[in-house]
């Protein structure tokens, strides 16, 4: 029996890593996207840029692919830094300085990571989407040195930062494991797992 190949459209390898590990459950042969494959991501939405990857990834692979676009959006900052996360700042350091900053001393803190999920069949075609969110709030300060937006975002039903949540966790939790969750079924119905 031939095992499927579903491609990760993305060449971040702790994005590869952990849908890899949410998409364990299933038979399937998890590879990520070709090193030379660049997408620009030109969507005005998450799912415009989540599509944008799963496409040129299948096409380019011939196989089914799994793209996701991530953003953190902070209330007070009327949603921001959303799409734009991955370009808020050049750095991760100069990113969580510049989040501290905007939020200053205010006391309302809450925010959201989200994650859409879109899946294409091996031509390029979309099979089904799927959005998942994570509330927490930002802390004044990161949780552990050199991290991400993971490190000041806290969560409170894990009484932990985003970056401290364990596999189980972010399965249940994260943004990412919601949206993986939602479209597990449909890869399982429409690869025929």
């Amino acid at each position: 029996m031939n095992i499927p190949v579903l491609t990760i459209a993305s060449g971040n390898p702790k994005k590869i890593s952990e849908i890899s590990d949410m998409l364990d459950v299933l038979s399937l042969k998890v590879k990520k996207q070709p090193e030379y494959l660049k997408v620009e991501e030109t969507g005005k939405t998450y799912f415009e840029n989540a599509f944008l990857k799963a496409r040129a990834a299948s096409l380019e692979t011939k196989t089914w692919a799994l793209a996701d676009d991530s953003g953190l959006e902070v209330d007070f900052l009327d949603g921001r830094p959303g799409i734009y996360s991955a370009r808020y700042a050049k750095t991760n350091i100069e990113k969580l300085k510049k989040l501290i900053k905007e939020l200053s001393d205010t006391p309302y803190r809450s925010a959201k990571f989200i994650s859409c999920m879109v899946l294409c069949d091996p031509e390029g075609n979309l099979v089904k989407d799927s959005t998942g969110i994570c509330w927490g709030e930002i802390l004044r300060e990161p949780e552990y040195p050199n991290g991400e937006f993971e490190s000041i975002f806290w969560v409170k039903e894990a009484n932990c930062v985003y970056g401290k949540l364990n596999q189980s966790q972010l399965s249940k939790l994260g943004s990412r494991g919601k949206a993986a969750k939602n479209i597990a079924p449909f890869l399982k119905k429409e690869i025929g797992l």
